[in-house]
């Protein structure tokens, strides 16, 4: 079994050596975002798929259109609470192959000579040269006018409260490197990563970021020792360049995870970081580097709470079943075959075993009062599972 994409290795080596043992962050921001071999910077082998039926894995978009015509419906309906601004800017943050975008887009089209779709202006923020390349390639045939979707590759190319309208992701805090510790004698150690000559070996040290500790300690949990865990420092920084983008509107996050007090019990001892190769999981980073995807579940509290610091307040907690039953889930249904492959596709996407409820949404609301949605109209959650002070 290959160690990993052989020049992708070799980089990691090179700076092992020279720096001694690495963060397992820095590890998996190598594997995942190295500029030139990082598993999403590098484009596919001609011919294959990284994302989808036939790639590593797939997204709610590679199996039916209906998640992107739910949100195009939830924009509308935010469209009207903002009081139907011109421009109605909707960002989507790590669009994967621009399916999403084109769901949505296609969605807004079924009469493309109302007032929403020629306002509308869609953004898509991808750092990956080969994704954004995937993204044109299924969006620029006819889904909107010149100029209407545009491409930047970060938030902060975005002006300060340049955004009103709607900012959503669709798995994205998942695939942001993370932190791993473990605890040893009652206090947090970092897990690194070493190279013993043949393989990737861990190891602990003191924690490398005081943001780690900072992380920790809003937790207000108590690790038992042995403890492993995943700390996603990224995504506090990310929740807080989306509520400095926003002026009015909502941020909607759609991803797997849990809220603190779930993610961090004791029966996920080990922590949640899985790997992603020809749709099989692992749990060994140190395999396939730069060949295979690697995931941690959100920690849906910690992002709320940031949020909520920077003025992007939770208008909602649900899960993907619930979202889409709110805004009409059975309408889309009945229009389908209840004996065809799109029926059975759609459903897939509900299922409550699978990510109907493994996927949750996080709606947050900023420069307006909390507006009534369409998608919370059913809640599994109650409010206050959610932020941080509730979670001891």
């Amino acid at each position: 079994m290959t160690i990993g994409h052989p020049k992708l290795v070799a980089a990691i080596t090179a700076e092992i050596a020279a720096s001694g043992p690495m963060p397992f962050v820095r590890f998996m921001e190598l594997a995942l975002y190295h500029p030139q071999f990082g598993y999403y910077m590098r484009p596919p082998e001609p011919g294959a798929e990284r994302i989808g039926w036939s790639g590593d894995f797939y997204t709610s978009s590679d199996v039916h259109p209906i998640l992107g015509q739910a949100l195009a419906k939830q924009a509308r309906q935010l469209d009207a609470a903002l009081g139907h601004p011109d421009p109605f800017t909707v960002v989507e943050m790590g669009p994967g192959k621009g399916l999403l975008a084109k769901h949505f887009l296609s969605a807004c089209r079924v009469n493309p000579d109302d007032s929403f779709s020629q306002r509308l202006r869609y953004v898509l923020i991808e750092r990956s040269p080969a994704m954004q390349e995937l993204q044109r390639q299924n969006l620029l045939h006819g889904l909107c006018e010149p100029g209407r979707i545009t491409w930047l590759e970060g938030l902060d190319s975005l002006t300060e409260q340049s955004v009103t309208g709607l900012c959503f992701s669709n798995e994205l805090p998942d695939a942001f490197p993370v932190h791993r510790i473990q605890i040893e004698q009652g206090r947090a150690q970092e897990i690194c990563v070493d190279y013993d000559g043949t393989n990737f070996v861990e190891c602990l040290r003191p924690l490398s970021s005081p943001d780690v500790q900072h992380y920790l300690d809003n937790l207000k949990l108590t690790l038992p020792e042995g403890y492993q865990t995943e700390i996603n420092t990224a995504a506090v920084r990310w929740m807080a360049q989306v509520a400095r983008a926003i002026n009015r509107g909502l941020a909607i996050t759609i991803d797997y995870g849990h809220t603190a007090q779930d993610l961090y019990g004791p029966d996920r001892a080990k922590g949640t970081l899985l790997c992603y190769y020809s749709q099989m999981t692992s749990e060994n980073p140190y395999e396939r580097v730069g060949l295979q995807d690697m995931t941690s579940h959100v920690d849906f509290s910690t992002l709320a709470t940031a949020g909520d610091a920077q003025g992007l307040h939770v208008t909602g907690f649900t899960n993907q079943m619930s979202f889409l039953m709110g805004l009409g889930l059975e309408d889309f249904l009945a229009k389908m075959d209840p004996e065809g492959a799109e029926f059975r596709a759609a459903i897939h996407l509900v299922r409550p075993e699978g990510m109907g409820r493994t996927f949750k949404v996080l709606i947050q609301h900023k420069g307006i009062e909390a507006p009534t949605l369409d998608g919370l109209a059913f809640k599994p959650f109650f409010g206050t599972a959610l932020m941080l002070h509730h979670a001891a």
